[in-house]
């Protein structure tokens, strides 16, 4: 059978993989459309498998808050470029969707939803690694929740509040994005976190060859000091420095019962490469 340009666009539209590796599916299958778009899926996984070892640290963060509860959910690609297809653009529509009918606290229950042949099919469409790597939910009764993302949708953030109202609740969901506190007060930092910057503030006094008491109060007061700026409740609001968060709650009667914040890539290695590198390895 023939296989015309006609034939090869259908099934294009029909799978949103590429148009030669439609070509290819037709030859093999005779022009057969329907078994061509079945090996088409079948061959997604693996090629989905394969590139699922690539470093994926782009991507955008989709969120949702309703009455009972708020997601936030980061869906990674290689590339800002891949990020900004129209493919990728309407999977990550069809995870805020998901995510908008229904509660889910997990990556696995959440791909179970379809999401997960979705991907693998955009995998082979897009030719990157595509991942839903987080999700992070907050249930909630009878309270205002903020929820804030940036302008390029990868940073976001969540906030909770007894008290208050939504548009105080988005303010400081603005602000944690910007200041990415580590804790809600001092007295909730993480004790690994504080003896190790605790040591680095001792080295640096050991180094200067003061007398102990003298040395003492330098730690005392760095330690301080760096408590006040990873806790939320004692950072200066980005809207108003002269006003911590604390005064902010106080003045409206509110407390934050909990917050999250995401950011597109965080955490993840990412191998710095030339330019000529990564011509090559697109043209691969």
């Amino acid at each position: 059978m023939e296989i015309t340009a006609a034939l090869v666009k259908e099934l294009r539209e029909k799978s949103g993989v590429a148009m030669m590796d439609c070509k290819k599916a037709l030859v093999e299958c005779d022009g057969d459309i329907e078994k061509a778009f079945d090996l088409l899926r079948s061959n997604s996984a693996l090629k989905a498998e394969k590139k699922a070892g690539r470093v994926a640290a782009d991507g955008v963060i989709k969120a949702f808050a309703c009455d009972t509860y708020a997601s936030l959910v980061e869906i990674n690609t290689e590339t800002d470029f891949a990020a900004k297809d129209s493919s990728f653009i309407d999977f990550t529509n069809d995870v805020e969707e998901t995510i908008s009918n229904q509660q889910f606290d997990s990556i696995d229950s959440l791909m179970e939803t379809g999401l997960e042949e979705k991907r693998k099919t955009l995998v082979q469409s897009i030719g990157e690694n595509i991942q839903v790597r987080k999700i992070e939910t907050l249930s909630f009764n009878s309270a205002n929740v903020g929820l804030y993302v940036h302008s390029d949708s990868k940073l976001a953030a969540m906030a909770v509040l007894e008290g208050g109202d939504e548009t105080l609740a988005k303010d400081i969901a603005m602000h944690i994005s910007a200041t990415n506190p580590l804790c809600l007060t001092s007295e909730d930092v993480d004790k690994e976190v504080y003896e190790r910057e605790r040591a680095i503030y001792v080295s640096q006094a050991e180094e200067s060859g003061k007398p102990q008491e003298i040395m003492d109060k330098i730690i005392d007061g760095k330690m301080k000091r760096f408590l006040s700026e990873i806790s939320l409740v004692s950072q200066s609001f980005i809207k108003d420095p002269d006003k911590t968060i604390d005064q902010l709650l106080n003045e409206n009667n509110a407390k934050i019962v909990s917050f999250i914040r995401l950011k597109v890539g965080e955490g993840i290695e990412v191998e710095s490469k030339n330019f000529a590198d990564e011509v090559a390895e697109q043209l691969k």
